[in-house]
């Protein structure tokens, strides 16, 4: 028995020394082994006791370090003259009191006082706890970023020194039948022009169809102090720039619509006629009734409204917000770039995959320059007073000179009558779903251009008669070009040799003063204009 005993007392002391910090491996026997689990056991414990004690301390010290700097606050801030104690210290009071029924699952050397706040401690770590796990159960997205491409446009040098960018789709210029050209709207780029349209679309009408970024816009170099003026000035180089000798047809669609108004106003003798998709209209034109107006803007949203304020009023706060969305340099929706409100199919074609991709690379060719200004100066132009009204396009008989002269020439009839305002033809498709340019829109353009053909599309949103749609692509130009003829057939190149006489001598070629094609164009009138039933 004594010398169980003394074994024991001998392991004792052994695992003490062990427990305070040395460590022996096991060598063989069962007298080894069990100096090896409890050496373990021993350490864990050890360990576990200190972590707890550690941790009860830190939160008495922090117990008290409140109460002081509780203290410290109540001797020398907040006292009961103070505003803030009077206005707060009794309804706080009071809630204290109804929570005094917590005191009794309080220890006893514990201030009842603070239960409240312990309470509260521990809800917003549970919330906080629960957030996060919701968060693992539910990733959110990943962010997609904008990538910007390696300069790819076609571009011809301006008169003033720009660059101006553009993109050329259908038959080549000398086999086009038709030519159109194209400004783009708010957000985009040349390579929006008509989304989604077939290849062979334009081959079977024969049309050739140019885009362009607009100053400031993907790769066209900015405008100092561009208006709508210079906007037409533009359309009106490039057109000779590309070779277009002809008059060609302007296509436009949402904000891009201002261009066209302006083109029609400024170059009316090089434009054959307009297309336009949902046609935006100053939101303070003057021309407006009331009711108009009214209709307008109940069917914008809350920011849109705020947007149109802004660039019309404080035009200098446009950048803060651009900056914190499309130039952002993250991939968004668009209705939430652009504030919209949309219809249930404009939202379905939204989804759809060939949409979004084709979203993201037209903004990411939009904002490559990555400059507020542009976009700012578009948004100004929309709502500043454009130096004219689509209701001066009106087709009207200019009103007779005032004189002698004038009466007499009237008397034997000398005078021709003139007729003033775009001559050309003028096709608006309006769709009647449409929230971001309403229907009151085109009952506008209706009024004060009755001779303007106004399709109204039952159903149709913003998006859905102009995206993705090979139907409405092909009814578009059904409707303004008739049936397809295909492209021009190849001139039969002349022959370039010299002529000879018949004694085998050159003979010279003389060339006489011939017309150039802009002013044998420009000299044509078109009177047969054909007349379209809505």
């Amino acid at each position: 028995m004594s010398e169980v005993h003394e074994s024991s007392s001998w392991r004792e002391s052994v695992a003490t020394v062990v427990g305070d910090n040395l460590r022996y491996s096991t060598v063989g026997g069962c007298y080894g082994g069990g100096i090896g689990v409890a050496t373990t056991a021993a350490a864990a414990e050890n360990w576990k006791f200190h972590a707890v004690e550690f941790a009860k301390g830190f939160a008495e010290m922090s117990v008290e370090f409140g109460k002081g700097v509780r203290d410290v606050l109540k001797q020398s801030v907040i006292k009961e003259d103070l505003i803030l104690v009077r206005k707060v210290g009794v309804p706080c009071y009071k809630v204290c009191r109804r929570l005094s029924f917590l005191n009794e699952y309080l220890p006893e050397d514990r201030d009842p006082a603070h239960a409240w706040s312990v309470i509260l401690f521990v809800l917003f770590i549970a919330f906080a706890v629960l957030i996060a796990s919701n968060d693992n159960i539910y990733p959110t997205p990943l962010v997609k970023k904008v990538y910007m491409h390696h300069p790819s446009a076609s571009r011809i040098l301006l008169p003033d020194g720009r660059h101006l960018a553009y993109h050329q789709q259908g038959v080549p210029a000398e086999l086009a039948r038709f030519s159109m050209i194209a400004p783009h709207s708010f957000l985009s780029s040349r390579l929006a022009g008509i989304p989604g349209i077939k290849t062979s679309l334009p081959e079977e009408y024969g049309i050739r169809l140019v885009t362009y970024d607009l100053p400031g816009f993907g790769e066209s170099d900015p405008h100092p102090s561009r208006n709508l003026e210079s906007s037409a000035m533009d359309m009106l180089h490039l057109s000779y720039a590309v070779n277009v000798t002809d008059k060609f047809w302007v296509v436009a669609y949402s904000g891009g619509s201002m261009h066209a108004w302006a083109a029609l106003r400024y170059i009316p003798d090089r434009i054959a006629g307009a297309v336009m998709v949902a046609p935006m209209v100053n939101p303070y034109e003057p021309k407006m009734t009331k009711e108009e107006k009214s209709k307008m803007w109940k069917k914008w949203t809350t920011k849109k409204k705020a947007m149109y304020i802004l660039a019309r009023k404080f035009p200098r706060l446009l950048p803060y917000f651009y900056r914190r969305s499309f130039l952002s340099g993250i991939h968004g929706q668009i209705e939430t770039r652009l504030a919209l409100s949309l219809g249930i199919r404009d939202k379905a074609l939204l989804e759809h995959p060939s949409f979004e991709e084709f979203w993201q690379r037209d903004l990411e060719e939009s904002v490559r320059q990555k400059n507020a200004k542009p976009f700012v100066e578009e948004a100004v132009l929309q709502v500043s007073n454009w130096g004219f009204s689509p209701a001066d396009l009106k087709v009207q008989r200019k009103r007779p000179g005032k004189g002698i002269l004038h009466w007499i020439k009237s008397l034997y009839g000398q005078t021709e009558e003139i007729l003033t305002g775009f001559l050309g033809q003028i096709h608006v498709w309006q769709g009647m779903e449409d929230m971001v340019v309403p229907p009151s829109t085109s009952d506008f353009l209706q009024r004060v251009l009755p001779d303007a053909m106004v399709h109204r599309l039952l159903y149709e949103g913003h998006f859905t008669y102009f995206y993705f749609c090979d139907e409405c692509h092909r009814n578009i130009f059904s409707t303004v070009f008739g049936n397809p003829q295909g492209p021009l057939a190849p001139e039969a190149e002349a022959d370039q040799s010299p002529i000879q006489n018949d004694d085998g001598e050159t003979q010279d070629t003389i060339l006489g003063d011939v017309a150039t094609d802009e002013e044998n164009v420009s000299s044509l009138v078109n009177s047969n204009k054909e007349d379209y039933i809505d």
